[in-house]
């Protein structure tokens, strides 16, 4: 991943901070959805909301669709406000990396007593999901 993309990261991560900092925890998960996109047009951000995700099966174009809760610039955010996040949570986004082909993901969860965050890149070579931290983020960007 570039410099930038990895700064498209920071800068939408910057954006739900800003939303727990305003409503704190104890929302139902649709008022954060709210906030983040009135925050995202603050900030001159073009994010789209409920993001049709098109499925294929075989290369046939299926019927059924998934909607991530927001796509910006080839990352797939999705938020919660849950006590905690589960795996099903990050099977969700990791389904939602994988038929979209995009590299970059953000789990929000909004219901903890600080903002939880975490950021992934799916690795399509090995099909698998890396969890980008402080501590690893370097590894992953490209000059």
């Amino acid at each position: 991943m570039t410099k930038q993309k990895y700064m498209d990261i920071y800068r939408i991560v910057g954006i739900a901070m800003e939303v727990h900092g305003e409503l704190g925890r104890g929302m139902a998960e649709p008022i954060y959805q709210e906030a983040f996109a009135i925050e995202c047009k603050l900030q001159g951000i073009p994010i789209a909301r409920e993001k049709e995700l098109n499925m294929y099966y075989k290369g046939e174009l299926m019927q059924k669709k998934y909607f991530a809760d927001f796509y910006y610039n080839g990352i797939v955010i999705e938020l919660k406000a849950v006590n905690e996040i589960c795996p099903e949570h990050r099977s969700q986004l990791f389904n939602y990396l994988r038929i979209t082909n995009q590299q970059r993901g953000i789990l929000f969860n909004f219901g903890e007593e600080s903002l939880h965050t975490e950021r992934y890149l799916y690795v399509e070579a090995c099909d698998d999901f890396v969890l980008i931290n402080q501590d690893n983020y370097r590894d992953y960007i490209t000059p």
